[in-house]
């Protein structure tokens, strides 16, 4: 018996095994998260993002598609949907191939269509089962609208979690590299260690100055974006971030508020740049 055993202890020797330590490792620690990106694209500029997403969390990743694709002209595209949202109709999507139980958390990934995601995320949202879920937002836009299709999502899933988003006008692509990073880190799902942001002053009136930042930020946005009144500003290690409430009226001539950021890196060639919009 005994020499059945010292052989026993050689063989585990060899092979480097210690069954006392794999059981102790085994058993340590948190259990890793498993991510899911899903997102739906319709000019390539949420995939962008949504690969992004996926190859910093590892994450497995889900692409939606329409059956009857909104491959028309812009006009069509837009005719299509204001049709479809009439008369409360919703795309049919591709079979879909994923087990939702088998993730953690799931990353929703649309462009902003009429102020919310876009239509065949709205299908998605519609026939999955969310339940239990922690769901993280992220989309493109032209001018803004996270945290309308945030609200929106809270409404449409009562029983999912849904957690802080991200949001990148498709004309700064280029930055979100950096910003979903900083995204990642700051709210747990990447390690790492980020300079965490400062909050915004209180709302001032405008100063000359401050209004010529607006102007070069906003001028050639191709729609009018209103008169800056007030600004609250912070700064980063990256330059200086404002936050204007601007005035204009709506198409029946009532007084509207819109709340628009700017971003002005550090430098005097750095151009200030509209990074999002509020209504």
């Amino acid at each position: 018996m005994k020499k059945g055993l010292t052989l026993f202890a050689a063989l585990l020797a060899l092979v480097g095994c210690n069954p006392q330590k794999k059981s102790e490792a085994t058993n340590s620690g948190p259990k890793a998260q498993k991510y899911l990106v899903v997102y739906y694209s319709q000019t390539g500029a949420t995939q962008q993002v949504a690969q992004l997403f996926a190859r910093l969390l590892g994450a497995d990743t889900l692409r939606i598609e329409a059956e009857q694709p909104y491959d028309g002209t812009y006009r069509e595209t837009i005719e299509r949907c204001q049709k479809e949202m009439q008369n409360g109709e919703l795309p049919a999507l591709k079979a879909l191939k994923a087990v939702w139980s088998d993730y953690d958390v799931i990353f929703l990934g649309y462009p902003i269509w009429f102020g919310t995601y876009a239509l065949p995320m709205a299908s998605l949202v519609k026939q999955a089962d969310f339940a239990g879920k922690k769901i993280v937002p992220f989309c493109t836009f032209g001018s803004g609208g996270l945290g309308a299709s945030m609200k929106d999502l809270k409404q449409a899933l009562p029983k999912a979690e849904i957690l802080p988003g991200y949001g990148v006008r498709n004309a700064r692509l280029a930055k979100a590299p950096a910003e979903v990073e900083r995204f990642l880190v700051e709210n747990g799902y990447l390690e790492g260690e980020v300079e965490k942001l400062p909050e915004y002053s209180a709302q001032q009136p405008v100063t000359a100055g401050e209004v010529k930042i607006f102007d070069a930020a906003c001028g050639d946005y191709q729609y009018p974006l209103g008169t800056p009144v007030t600004v609250g500003k912070r700064t980063t290690p990256d330059g200086t971030d404002y936050r204007f409430t601007a005035r204009s009226k709506d198409a029946r001539g009532n007084d509207i508020e819109a709340t628009i950021y700017v971003t002005a890196g550090n430098g005097p060639d750095a151009k200030p740049e509209f990074t999002e919009v509020e209504r």
